[in-house]
C-alpha cells in the first residue's frame, strides 16, 4: 500500500471517529437536556403544590380570623362568658321561684278539687278521732235530732244567717228587707244542701274530708256574700259539723253493735252446741247403762259358752259406759263453767302465707270441730293445728296471748280478727310462760296446699313438653 492510500484511509478513519464522537456528544447532551427539563417540570409542580398548600392555610387562617374575631382578647371573652353564666343563673333562679309558686297553687287547687272528688289519701287527711262517746246508737240518734232542732230554731230566730246592713231598694226599706230575706234564703239553701250532701256521703274513709268540705263551703259562701253583708253564723257552722260527726259516729256505733250482736250469736251457738253435746253424752251414757243392765240380767240366767260371751260383753259395755260417763261429766263441766275451753294456734299457708297464725278460743267439747268449721267454706284450704291448749280460763289465756302480739296483728282496726304475723317460736315461747305443759307442732302439714302446688307444677311441665304430633302436618 502506498503512503497515499494509507493517509487516505487514516483520514477517512479520523472522520469516522469524529462523526461517532460528535454523535455520542450530541446524544449525551440530549439526555442531559431531557433530564434538566424533567427536573425543571418537577420543580415547577412542587412549587405549584406548595403555593396551593400555603394558599389553603392562608384561607383557613382568614376563616378563623373572621369567625373568632371577637375572641382574640381572652380576658374580654372570659368576662363576657362569666356575665352570660350569671345571667343564666339568675334566669334559672327566677324560673325555679316562679315554678314553686305555681306548684303551690296547683297543689292547693288539687286539694280543693279532691274535697269534692272524695279521693284524698287517708294518711294525708288523717284519722278521725271520735268527738262523742255514747253507749248506744239510739243515743246518737236522739242527739242528732236535738242538733237538727237547734238548727231549725236558729233559722227561725234568724240567728243562723244574718245581714249586718239595712238595705233600701228605691228608697224603700221594705223592698230592701225583701231583697235581704230572699238572699238569706238562697244562702241557707246553698249551705244546707252542701252540708246535707256531705252528711249523706260521710264514711270511714272521708270523714275528715267532709269536715273540710263544709268549712270550705262556709268560707266560700260568706266571701261571695261580703258585698251583701250577709253572714252565716259560726255557731250554725259548728252545729252542722256536729251533725256530720254524729252521723258518722252513729254509723260506726251501729256497725259496732252489729259486730257485738254477731259475737253474742256466735257465743249462743257455741253454748247451744255445748248443750247438744251434753245431751248426746248423757243419752249415750244412759244407753250404755241400759245395755249393761240388760247384759247383767241375761248373765244371771245364762250358763256355759253363752255366759262367757255375756261376761265379755259386760266388760266391754262397762268400759264404754265409763268413757261415756267421763264424756258427759266433761260436757256438764264445760256447759256450767263458761271459762273452761281450749285455746288453739292454727295456720293456713295456702290462704294467708307463712308466719300468719290465728290464735282463737273454743269451748266445744270437741275443739277440732271449730277448726274444721273455720276451714269449711271461707278459705280454699284447711287449717293446720299447731297447738290445742286446754285451760280452766280459756278467755284469759287467749287475751294474754293477744296482748303479747298486739303489734303483730294483720288487722289493726278490728281486734276481733285474730290473725297475727309472728313466728311460731315466739308464740310457743309466750305460751310456755303461761302453760308450760302445752305441746306444739312446729311443721305445718298444709297437705291440700302442697298437693295442689305439686299438681300445678306437673301441669306446667306437661304443657311445656313438645307435642310429638306437631312434627307431622295434617297435609303435605
Amino acid at each position: 500500500m502506498s503512503s497515499y492510500d494509507y493517509m487516505k484511509q487514516l483520514t477517512l478513519l479520523n472522520g469516522l471517529l469524529v462523526m461517532v464522537i460528535s454523535t455520542t456528544v450530541i446524544a449525551i447532551a440530549a439526555i442531559i437536556i431531557i433530564f434538566l427539563l424533567f427536573l425543571a417540570v418537577r420543580g415547577n409542580k412542587m412549587i405549584i403544590e406548595r403555593n396551593n398548600i400555603l394558599k389553603e392555610k392562608e384561607n383557613i387562617i382568614d376563616d378563623y380570623k373572621n369567625r373568632f374575631d371577637g375572641v382574640i382578647d381572652a380576658d374580654e371573652e372570659l368576662n363576657r362568658v362569666l356575665q352570660d353564666i350569671q345571667r343564666l343563673e339568675n334566669k334559672s333562679n327566677e324560673l325555679k321561684s316562679n315554678y314553686q309558686v305555681k306548684r303551690n297553687i296547683l297543689d292547693k287547687l288539687i286539694k280543693e278539687v279532691s274535697l269534692y272528688e272524695n279521693d284524698l289519701d287517708m294518711i294525708e287527711q288523717g284519722f278521725y278521732k271520735p268527738q262523742f262517746d255514747f253507749d248506744t246508737s239510739e243515743t246518737y240518734k236522739i242527739k242528732i235530732s236535738e242538733i237538727k232542732q237547734k238548727q231549725k230554731q236558729m233559722i227561725s230566730d234568724k240567728q243562723a244567717i244574718s245581714c249586718t246592713t239595712q238595705w233600701t231598694v228605691g228608697d224603700s226599706r221594705a223592698e230592701g228587707k225583701k231583697m235581704v230575706n230572699k238572699a238569706i234564703r238562697l244562702t241557707a239553701r246553698a249551705f244546707n244542701n252542701e252540708c246535707d250532701a256531705c252528711i249523706a256521703k260521710v264514711s270511714w274513709n272521708n270523714v275528715n274530708n267532709m269536715i273540710s268540705r263544709i268549712k270550705k263551703s262556709f268560707e266560700a259562701i260568706n266571701k261571695l256574700n261580703e258585698s251583701n253583708c250577709i253572714v252565716i253564723s259560726r255557731i250554725y257552722l259548728d252545729l252542722k259539723l256536729s251533725e256530720l260527726k254524729l252521723a258518722y259516729e252513729y254509723q260506726e256505733k251501729k256497725k259496732q253493735e252489729k259486730d257485738e250482736q254477731a259475737e253474742i250469736k256466735r257465743q249462743m251457738r257455741e253454748e247451744a252446741k255445748l248443750e247438744k253435746e251434753m245431751a248426746k253424752a248423757l243419752k249415750d251414757e244412759e244407753q250404755y247403762q241400759k245395755l249393761l243392765e240388760k247384759a247383767k240380767n241375761e248373765a244371771k240366767k245364762a250358763t256355759g259358752e253363752k255366759l262367757d260371751n255375756l261376761n265379755e260383753k259386760i266388760l266391754s259395755l262397762t268400759a264404754e259406759l265409763e268413757e261415756a260417763h267421763a264424756k258427759s261429766e266433761r260436757a256438764k263441766s264445760m256447759a256450767e263453767q263458761t271459762k273452761v275451753g281450749h285455746v288453739y294456734v292454727i295456720s293456713n299457708i295456702g290462704s294467708f302465707g307463712k308466719n300468719v297464725y290465728k290464735i282463737g278460743m273454743t269451748r266445744r267439747l270437741e275443739p277440732l270441730d271449730r277448726v274444721k268449721e273455720l276451714g269449711d267454706a271461707s278459705v280454699p284450704f284447711t287449717f293446720d293445728v299447731h297447738a290445742m291448749i286446754y285451760s280452766d280460763d280459756a278467755p284469759a289465756l287467749e287475751n294474754a296471748l293477744h296482748k303479747s302480739f298486739d303489734e303483730k296483728r294483720l288487722n289493726l282496726v278490728n281486734n276481733r280478727k285474730e290473725f297475727f304475723d309472728v313466728a311460731l317460736s315466739d308464740i310457743e315461747a309466750e305460751v310456755q310462760k303461761i302453760s308450760p305443759d302445752a305441746e306444739f307442732l312446729v311443721t305445718a302439714e298444709a297437705r291440700e296446699y302442697r298437693e295442689s302446688q305439686a299438681i300445678r307444677k306437673q301441669r306446667e311441665e306437661k304443657e311445656a313438653e313438645p307435642n310429638a304430633l306437631e312434627a307431622f302436618p295434617e297435609a303435605i
